[in-house]
């Protein structure tokens, strides 16, 4: 069975990110792909030291909760990222656990389908989500869109049950990707994964 890793960077456990991961996992549990929440937000998560002994590891070496999150994010077919908006960026905390986690979960990561949800009380959304699907583009990860940009509105604890078109779009986001999910696997089965057999070239502008 096909699964999806669905990350809340919300402090709020229950808030308004919650509520919006969850409009998704309630649609991908009905297309028959198995979800978790799994709640970050709150967590002190230190943020990434460029020390690279992940590639020696092949873990990072603050042993916590982002190794747990990589080796289910390696068993998962999906990601998908909720974070609140501060000052038009994701939260700190959410930033410091996706550095970490990207760079030092070393296995491939193409064909894992992604998705990033922003929640705020008005604006900074379009610039947090753009933040946030960098992690997918960097590492050949298709990236699942809706019917417009993944975004609910809400303030308070529970205020995003009022955004009717917030939520909507959660629901259609969890119908595209169980679609490309399922597309994806089908596309293994009958043509494998995709391949590259070229040597990875790693350039700078310092001569």
């Amino acid at each position: 069975m096909a699964k999806v890793l669905l990350i809340n960077g919300s402090p709020k456990k229950e808030g308004n990110t919650f509520i919006a991961l969850s409009e998704i996992e309630k649609v991908l549990n009905s297309e028959g792909i198995e979800t978790e929440i799994i709640h970050i937000g709150h967590k002190d998560i230190h943020g990434c030291v460029t020390c690279y002994k992940c590639g020696e590891l092949k873990r990072c070496v603050f042993n916590d909760i982002v190794n747990d999150v990589s080796k289910k994010f390696q068993e998962a077919d999906g990601l998908i990222i909720g974070s609140p908006v501060y000052y038009a960026s994701p939260a700190g905390t959410l930033m410091a656990f996706l550095d970490r986690l990207f760079l030092s979960s070393k296995f491939d990561k193409t064909m894992k389908v992604g998705a990033a949800v922003t929640v705020a009380r008005r604006g900074g959304m379009s610039s947090t989500f753009d933040v946030l699907n960098k992690y997918f583009t960097i590492c050949g990860m298709p990236v699942v869109s809706s019917q417009y940009w993944n975004m609910v509105y809400g303030r308070y604890p529970g205020e995003a049950v009022n955004d009717l078109e917030g939520l909507q779009t959660m629901r259609r986001l969890g119908k595209n990707m169980a679609f490309l999910i399922k597309s994806i696997q089908l596309g293994k089965e009958s043509f494998g994964a995709p391949t590259f057999d070229e040597t990875p070239i790693m350039t700078n502008f310092i001569k």
